[in-house]
């Protein structure tokens, strides 16, 4: 069966490209495998009410080779007073040490610098 190797969309027999993203097509079989990722792969390094501050501390880290991956509880349809979510910040049981050691490093020096 004929899938586009860039959205994994089916397709019927006789199709060649992919309508959406105009990808050539190839077969099924043809696809490489990926690693099946669990949460038990994953460990929280971080956890704050600003997603903006999660997301500049998850771009640092890809920037640095660590994968990572918000999750956040941030419910925009409920309106109250103040904010109330939680963001989590996770990453690879592997790089649990060198995220934390890279995440304590960078609020050590934003702690150290001047302030304006």
């Amino acid at each position: 069966m004929p899938v586009c190797p860039n959205c994994g969309y089916e397709y019927i027999e006789g199709v060649a490209i992919c309508p959406d993203c105009n990808a050539r097509l190839i077969d099924a079989r043809d696809l490489p495998k990926f690693e099946e990722l669990s949460e038990d792969d994953w460990v929280l390094v971080y956890t704050s009410g600003n997603e903006v501050e999660v997301e500049m501390i998850k771009g640092a880290l890809e920037s640095a080779g660590l994968e990572a991956n918000i999750l956040s509880q941030k419910d925009r349809n409920f309106p109250a007073p103040g904010d109330l979510s939680v963001v989590k910040l996770m990453v690879r049981k592997s790089d649990v040490e060198a995220a934390l050691n890279y995440i304590r490093d960078a609020k050590q020096n934003q702690d150290d610098s001047p302030d304006e």
